[in-house]
């Protein structure tokens, strides 16, 4: 029997390994949402309550396994996806986005619902057209495919319902999707150059990114060799910091003190795989090499003496051998004891727990690192949940973390966490929502709920935007329209079928995080943090603040926050030009 556009779609994304589409079904998508209902499970249709819920559910899956689909039906269903692509497409998240529109016949009229596909995602999108024609559907299809899984980024596929229900046509392109990982590495000359520069230097920071994610144990043996210490970025965090004896934390605006001092305190500084954004975080005055697979992005971020282009273990199993042991472990001893001290002062808030309905969200991320598993999926909002998970998450070489770390979009870790929970089922997943968040895409508590995924979501409620609150402040600028009038979202989550519990104590954070760790099922924990809470980016922490942190933390620790932002705001025109 003759199969359909919709059919032929459906065939080929399961042939390209693609296990369910992200969407809310409408009239344009109907042909493809039954097209799903007669293929006997093998791909799933997952009905999420807003379609940029189904974009970053889309990225979160396609992170963790490879390549993942969402759609949206004409005009808002697939404008809704846009933020989740960006997202997607700024990580490096291979999606495939079927964007239905209106019929062909319509096109150009002005038509209900019509918009212009090609412009709304070219920004978004490393491949974007339109189908018009039936023979047309598979050749773009495929090449979606390979243009998401070799370029590592989002793919739309615009499709008009009326061409849906056409007639499909004989497929002339190859079905095998190809995903080819070439050994990339300077040439010889350029990597004794490097070597060169390595050994007479005596200060050195390697600093890394995702782009180290398959190199953690070449990276560590290079950094012992040269008795050098590493830092990384938030997305480079869980695949370095874990087993490495030379680590010292982030840098950037949620990191720490440590790295930003051991950077600023080298004569080279090393960036491997990362394009880090932060330039005022990056010293002027050291030489700097960089090493990343797109040459583009060398030297746009930072003074550059040296680039070479390669993936950075490829790189550095060729240079290792060019690099004999150093003696002097003199730096990396300094740098190491500096972070022990960051480490310490970040545990005094751990070990105060806070007050009642001002629990310090340090605690819960510390407690939440104790307890959850080894190879635990988490996923964090943009904002404070950032800071706690960045601070407080450690990596074990099993877990992951995701969050829109290139984007900075509010309201992405309970969706990505039903991206990671459907793409793994035999991992547990802790999503760090905040307050702000979580309302912004309370709808998809539904769908955790409708798809019995044991997802377990972690309010921060500061009953506040804490990180613009905070912005603002150090800023010189009044607090204004960043407080939340919210709900109950222990009930909102019991009224959508999950179990919600509030902590309004902080005897009880413990006990609760283990029982709903441990429940077979969905649970929603609000947790009533402390809104005061402060987290102050590390260029200030270090060069501003040297000797005010230790006077700030005792104040805060007294609960004297009045003292404390007195503090900040004195010094806010230094800390505003670093933020």
């Amino acid at each position: 029997m003759a199969k359909n556009v919709a059919e032929q779609l459906v065939d080929m994304l399961i042939a390209a390994g693609v296990k369910r589409i992200y969407a809310v079904t409408g009239d344009s998508l109907n042909e493809v949402n039954d097209a799903v209902r007669r293929t006997d499970g093998k791909i799933q249709w997952v009905h999420v309550r807003h379609e940029e819920a189904g974009a970053y559910a889309a990225a979160a899956e396609a992170e963790l396994m490879g390549l993942a689909c969402c759609a949206g039906s004409s005009g808002p269903g697939h404008v809704h996806l846009i933020n989740g692509l960006y997202d997607a497409h700024r990580a490096g998240a291979p999606v495939i986005a079927i964007a239905s529109t209106c019929a062909t016949i319509e096109f150009g009229s002005e038509y209900f619902q019509e918009t212009n596909t090609i412009k709304l995602f070219d920004d978004c999108s490393h491949y974007n057209q339109i189908a018009t024609t039936a023979a047309q559907l598979p050749k773009m299809l495929q090449a979606g495919i390979q243009s998401a899984l070799s370029k590592k980024g989002v793919a739309v596929i615009g499709l008009p319902g009326d061409v849906t229900k056409l007639d499909a046509e004989e497929i002339t392109t190859s079905v095998i999707n190809y995903a080819p990982t070439p050994i990339i590495r300077p040439a010889d000359r350029d990597l004794q150059n490097m070597a060169a520069l390595l050994n007479e230097s005596e200060k050195i920071t390697i600093f890394c990114g995702i782009g180290c994610s398959n190199a953690h144990d070449e990276v560590v043996e290079l950094a012992q060799r040269l008795h050098a210490t590493v830092g990384y970025s938030f997305r480079g965090k869980m695949s370095i910091q874990y087993d490495n004896p030379n680590e010292i934390g982030m840098t950037g605006l949620l990191g720490l003190p440590s790295a930003y001092h051991s950077m600023h305190e080298s004569d080279l500084i090393v960036l491997l795989g990362t394009d880090f954004p932060y330039t005022q975080f990056i010293p002027q005055d050291c030489k700097i090499i960089q090493v990343d697979t797109k040459p583009e992005r060398i030297g746009r971020r930072a003074k550059v003496d040296m680039g070479l282009c390669g993936t950075i273990e490829d790189t550095l199993q060729a240079l290792l051998p060019l690099i004999p042991q150093k003696t002097d472990d003199s730096f990396l001893k300094k740098q190491l004891e500096l972070y022990d001290k960051v480490k310490d002062n970040l545990q005094t808030y751990v070990d105060d727990h806070g007050t009642k309905n001002q629990i310090h969200p340090e605690f819960v991320a510390a407690t939440l690192d104790k307890l959850a598993t080894h190879d635990a999926i988490f996923t964090v909002d943009t904002g404070m949940c950032c800071v706690w998970g960045a601070r407080y998450i450690r990596a074990t070489g099993k877990r992951s973390m995701l969050g829109s770390f290139n984007h900075g979009s509010m309201a992405n870790a309970m969706p990505h966490a039903i991206g990671a929970a459907l793409a793994c089922p035999d991992r547990q997943v802790i999503a760090l929502a905040g307050d702000g968040g979580i309302s912004m895409l309370l709808g998809d508590l539904a769908t955790i709920a409708q798809y019995k995924l044991p997802i377990k979501i972690v309010v921060f409620n500061n009953r506040s935007l804490g990180m613009v609150k905070l912005e603002m402040e150090v800023a010189g600028l009044p607090d204004w329209q960043t407080e939340m009038h919210n709900p109950d979202f222990a009930m909102v989550a019991q009224a959508m079928g999950i179990k919600g519990v509030t902590i309004s104590d902080p005897e009880m954070v413990e006990q609760a995080l283990r029982e709903a760790l441990m429940f077979n099922g969905p649970v929603l924990l609000n947790v009533m943090t402390d809104p005061n809470a402060l987290a102050m980016p590390p260029k200030i922490e270090f060069e501003q603040v040297k000797g005010m942190t230790v006077a700030m933390s005792k104040l805060m620790l007294n609960g004297q926050m009045g003292e404390v932002w007195d503090t900040i705001k004195s010094n806010y025109k230094h800390i505003k030009d670093v933020i």
